[in-house]
C-alpha cells in the first residue's frame, strides 16, 4: 500500500494542518482516559523536531453545526500539554480572523488546538467552502485521525483536495497493520469490528467480508445483528423508541398482576423500550421514573400474550 507520510515532505516552517481524533471520555470538564492524546504525541512530535507550526483539527461528541459549551475542546487542551511536555494554545474557533491571527504569532515548534470542527454544519456536510476556510491557515494537511478517517467530512476528506497531503505517525502505523492483515496478510485472518451503530459502518464490513476468514462483530451495533438472528431480547440499539404503550387487555395472566406491573396510559409515567421484531408489538422492560422503584424483570409480549422472564 503506496501512501505519502512525513518523511516525504519538507517541514520546515510549514503550517501543518493535522487532523487527530481527541474525541475523548470526559467527566466533570476533564479527560479521563488520554489514549487517544498519546496516540498522536509521535506526529506533533515530529512536526515540532522538523520546524513545522503545528495547528490541530479535532471534533468533539455531536453538536450537529451548532455552537454547545458542553462540547468544547477546551479542556483537552491542557491535558494534551501535560502528555505532551509543551504549551499548547488553544484557539476558540476554527475559521476565521481569530485563529488566522493566532497562526500568524505562532514561532516553528509551537502548538495550536482549533475549537471543535462539528460547531460548523459545513464539517459534515464537506461542505468544500468550509474545507477552503480551514486551508487558509495551512501549507500541509496531516491525517492523523484513523478513527474518523471513514467519514467524508470536510477536515477529513475535503482538506486533501485543498492542500497537500499526508499521513501522520499514527496513520501510518495503522495503514501498515491494515496491509499487513488485508493485503498481504497470513491466514487464517480475523477481524474484529466494533461501534455504537452498524449504519456508518456497511460499506467497511461489506469490503471486509470478501477479505477475511472470520469477522466478529461487538459493541453496541452487535444487537442489530442479535436482533436480525431472532433474538427479541436485544433490540438493536441505534432504533430504540420510547412511548407510553396502549392499555393491556383484561385477558392477560393474573390480572392482579397485570394491573399493578403492566400500565395503563393513566398510570404513572413509566419509560419503556418498544420490541422490534417485525409484525410484533412486543413491549420491553421498563422502569418507573420514580426514584424509589426498581426495575420490572419481566417482558411483557402482546405475540405470545404472556409475560417472560428477561434474561440477563
Amino acid at each position: 500500500m503506496a501512501f505519502r507520510t512525513l518523511d516525504d515532505v519538507a517541514l520546515s516552517g510549514v503550517r501543518a494542518l493535522v487532523r487527530v481524533d481527541f474525541n475523548v471520555p470526559m467527566a466533570d470538564g476533564a479527560v479521563t482516559d488520554d489514549t487517544r492524546l498519546r496516540a498522536a504525541v509521535p506526529t506533533i512530535d515530529k512536526l515540532r523536531a522538523g520546524g513545522a507550526k503545528v495547528i490541530l483539527l479535532a471534533h468533539f461528541d455531536r453538536p450537529k453545526g451548532k455552537w454547545v459549551p458542553e462540547m468544547s475542546l477546551a479542556p483537552i487542551a491542557p491535558a494534551l500539554s501535560a502528555v505532551l511536555g509543551a504549551p499548547v494554545t488553544f484557539v476558540p474557533d476554527c475559521a476565521g480572523k481569530d485563529v488566522e491571527a493566532a497562526v500568524a504569532a505562532m514561532a516553528p515548534g509551537d502548538v495550536v488546538l482549533l475549537e471543535n470542527v462539528r460547531f460548523y454544519p459545513g464539517e459534515e456536510a464537506n461542505d468544500p467552502a468550509f474545507a477552503r476556510a480551514l486551508a487558509q491557515n495551512g501549507d500541509l494537511f496531516v491525517n492523523d485521525a484513523f478513527s474518523a478517517a471513514h467519514r467524508a467530512h470536510a477536515s477529513t476528506e475535503g482538506l486533501a483536495h485543498v492542500l497537500p497531503a499526508c499521513a501522520g505517525e499514527q496513520m501510518r502505523l495503522e495503514l501498515t497493520a491494515l496491509d499487513r492483515a488485508l493485503g498481504r496478510p497470513e491466514r487464517p485472518v480475523m477481524g474484529i469490528v466494533g461501534g455504537s451503530k452498524v449504519s456508518t459502518k456497511l460499506d467497511l464490513l461489506s469490503n471486509l467480508v470478501t477479505r477475511l476468514d472470520k469477522l466478529a462483530i461487538g459493541g453496541g451495533m452487535a444487537n442489530t445483528f442479535l436482533y436480525a438472528q431472532g433474538m427479541r431480547s436485544a433490540p438493536p440499539t441505534a432504533r430504540r423508541t420510547w412511548r407510553t404503550p396502549r392499555a393491556r387487555s383484561s385477558a392477560s395472566p393474573a390480572s392482579t398482576t397485570a394491573s399493578s406491573s403492566c400500565p395503563s396510559t393513566s398510570s404513572s409515567p413509566r419509560s419503556w423500550r418498544r420490541g422490534l421484531r417485525p409484525g410484533c408489538a412486543s413491549w420491553g422492560p421498563w422502569t418507573t421514573r420514580s426514584a424509589s422503584s426498581t426495575p420490572d424483570p419481566r417482558r411483557w409480549s402482546a405475540c405470545a400474550g404472556r409475560w417472560a422472564i428477561r434474561r440477563p
